[in-house]
């Protein structure tokens, strides 16, 4: 990811920089800005032990005040270009040896002062050629250390799972060949955006009304959400590969429910409650064959990566509070009642939920490069998708398919379903 590297979130962070960053593929240590004091030695080595006072001659000074004419200038300041000495109007101190007022040695009080402005436009000499190679090199130094800072900040990369370590069930030494095996897999389980044209009993529509009515039993079964998004990916998948009669699109759907409960909960609803929920349009017989021609059409396969994965996945890279992780959930939903979002692939509808979520609740496009790493997809990768979700969110509480809207309006999801859309994307 265009050379960056994880950094501990406890080490480097926006505003926090102790230990070691790394910045450009070489190690950076963000205590290299110290004062200029740290130069000493490097203006030893140019110009000997001591660079002040600086002693200028003494003939320029005689046109302007002839009092001055065997003064020294004693700078107590740092090295100065002419443009600074104009700019800031510094008016600096002279010191001037006393005996010229009748007394020895050098005396704070005798010292006279110099407009500094006055004193370069009336003097000829140039600066000391060391005063100005010092100037270079502090200047370099300073451009340089922002610059390393500046690239720091932007391009450091947080650590997620560095807090799991301790922690069994986040299995830290193998989540990232986890994940890499689900973005391999998805790319062969995609279900094909145009499956709708072999179907001539069924049609989007339907389909919809279907998906919208199974997340209000979902949630009235209060099942987990690993479960809906199974259920959405057997159905889909069952579609893609065998025809089915309007009449029996709903057995469809509550088969499918009954293979992912199996699938991931402890408890399975009864088949006699799934019937009743379908208002018993269909036997326990009904069911059962359904169950056969389902696992035997898919060949048993379950293990499939759905959006949810990656969704916590990505929510924990962006570090997400309750609100985020709602309206993230809210808007991967209304995907799931859309035919034409299957076109994106699951991780690509994770990441763009959680990005669409945060441009609502930030009102700003703000994609930082920790997400850009875990998730693998830039900010424009994710505009399409995005437009999409927004346009979804905004149509949400509109029309006969309001399931997820009423079920993201109540307290217990956080009233997601009430957060303005970003409609600026």
């Amino acid at each position: 990811m265009g050379g960056s590297e994880k950094i501990n979130p406890g080490i480097v962070g926006p505003t926090n920089f102790e230990g070691l960053g790394v910045v450009g593929g070489k190690k950076f240590i963000p205590g290299m800005r110290q004062s200029r004091q740290v130069l000493g030695d490097i203006d030893c080595n140019i110009i000997g032990p001591s660079v002040h006072p600086l002693t200028f001659n003494q003939q320029a000074l005689q046109e302007k005040d002839a009092a001055c004419e065997k003064s020294s200038i004693m700078l107590t300041q740092k090295p100065f270009t002419r443009k600074d000495a104009v700019e800031r109007e510094m008016k600096i101190t002279t010191s001037v040896p006393s005996d010229l007022y009748g007394g020895g040695g050098v005396e704070e009080e005798d010292c006279v002062v110099i407009d500094m402005e006055e004193f370069m436009e009336a003097s000829d000499v140039p600066l000391p050629m060391f005063v100005k190679h010092t100037e270079a090199i502090l200047d370099e130094f300073d451009h340089m250390v922002e610059v390393e800072m500046h690239d720091a900040v932007d391009d450091h990369i947080l650590d997620i799972d560095s807090l799991d370590l301790e922690n069994p069930l986040a299995v830290v030494e193998y989540v990232d060949d986890i994940y890499a095996y689900y973005r391999k897999v998805e790319i062969s389980t995609c279900i094909s955006p145009n499956y709708m044209a072999h179907q001539f009993n069924i049609n989007e529509k339907m389909r919809a009304i279907l998906i919208d009515w199974l997340i209000e039993v979902h949630y009235k079964f209060e099942l987990m959400e690993e479960t809906l998004f199974l259920t959405v990916n057997l159905i889909d998948r069952f579609l893609e590969s065998q025809t089915v009669v309007r009449k029996k699109l709903q057995l469809v759907g509550i088969t499918a429910l009954l293979l992912a409960a199996k699938y991931e909960e402890v408890v399975v609803p009864a088949v006699e409650d799934l019937i009743h929920i379908s208002d018993k349009a269909y036997t326990r017989k009904d069911v059962l064959d359904m169950e056969k021609s389902m696992v035997n059409k898919l060949q048993f396969n379950m293990s499939v990566p759905t959006p949810y994965v990656f969704m916590r996945r990505f929510l924990k890279a962006a570090r997400c509070d309750g609100r985020l992780e709602s309206l993230s959930f809210f808007i991967i939903e209304l995907c799931l009642v859309e035919y034409k979002m299957l076109r994106f692939r699951p991780s690509l509808l994770a990441a763009a939920a959680v990005y669409t979520a945060q441009c609502s609740l930030s009102r700003s496009t703000l994609w930082s490069k920790t997400l850009e790493w875990y998730t693998e997809y830039t900010k424009d990768e994710l505009l399409e998708c995005s437009k999409l979700m927004v346009c979804f969110h905004q149509k949400a509480g509109m029309g006969n398919l309001t399931g997820v809207h009423r079920k993201y309006s109540m307290s217990r999801y956080g009233n997601a379903a009430v957060c303005e859309p970003a409609a600026f994307l």
